[in-house]
């Protein structure tokens, strides 16, 4: 094993370590998502996401773009998705059945029937 291919694997476990970064992943499932519709469901401050969504990036586990002031954020594709298959695949058989999840599921549906302006709106009003 080489020392970039530690490297990566010490990256990927180390995103793998929190709660949150687990549900965003699993959120991701669903397809690409707008920020505010994963600060949303996880009901946590725009910084704490940001980073978490870094620390996945960092780990090739999310694939982000930005379009105008919105920052998007999905499971990578093509070529970039063959080294971290396995590790979703694992995630998906492992946690797709808990409560938390399914929870979660719930609360996409709804951030997902907005558009991405009313959910930042929400957000703010509390």
């Amino acid at each position: 094993m080489n020392s970039e291919t530690m490297r990566s694997t010490l990256r990927i476990t180390k995103a793998l370590s929190d709660i949150q970064r687990l549900r965003i992943l699993m959120l991701l499932r669903k397809g690409e998502l707008c920020v505010c519709r994963i600060i949303a469901v996880l009901g946590l401050a725009p910084s704490t996401v940001s980073k978490h969504l870094s620390i996945l990036g960092a780990a090739a586990l999310v694939d982000s773009r930005k379009e105008g002031r919105w920052a998007y954020y999905r499971l990578p594709q093509g070529a970039a998705l063959k080294d971290v298959k396995p590790v979703l695949k694992w995630l998906d058989a492992t946690l797709g059945a808990e409560d938390l999840v399914a929870k979660d599921a719930k609360k996409l549906e709804a951030a997902l029937a907005c558009p991405p302006e009313r959910v930042s709106e929400r957000r703010k009003k509390g």
